[in-house]
């Protein structure tokens, strides 16, 4: 980490489709070694399946849900106190709960091998929506591991 300045939160302009925040910075997240047109195409696809398969509900509605589903409240973080380190838990600040979600996401859908990614991404997101799959799986995980250190909870500074 810098000891020089904090770096400048620039604001995520929101996608050309769904004019949605939420939708560009999955985007961003998809994106690899700059094709941002490959990822526009592979979120897109993801969406237009989320559609077919509820069409009934909006596909901006189930992935803000499903990121919402992912979100971790409670992390941990190693404080060094006197020779020891220790696990101290934490509250998850806003923007980092919705960026630990979508990398979650995106990060589970890239390991299920032998489909297409905008598949992999909607089945992601669709488990999400619907409180099961990995990042929820992930997101427990990271609650149990708070827990479990609470008792060093009077290390936060």
């Amino acid at each position: 980490m810098s000891r020089r300045r904090r770096a400048v939160k620039r604001p995520v302009t929101p996608d050309p489709k769904f004019r949605s925040a939420t939708v560009a910075r999955l985007i961003n997240m998809v994106m690899k070694w700059g094709q941002k047109s490959v990822a526009q195409r592979i979120v897109y696809s993801a969406m237009d399946e989320l559609a077919r398969r509820n069409p009934e509900a909006d596909p901006l509605e189930i992935l803000q849900r499903a990121v919402d589903n992912a979100k971790p409240r409670l992390e941990v973080k190693p404080r060094r106190v006197g020779g020891a380190t220790y696990q101290v838990p934490l509250e998850v600040p806003a923007d980092r709960q919705t960026s630990l979600a979508l990398r979650w996401i995106v990060r589970f859908a890239d390991a299920r091998k032998g489909i297409p990614m905008w598949k992999a991404l909607a089945n992601e997101i669709m488990d999400a929506y619907q409180g099961q799959g990995s990042a929820i799986r992930r997101r427990d995980e990271v609650h149990r591991m708070a827990q479990a250190n609470k008792a060093f909870a009077h290390f936060r500074w």
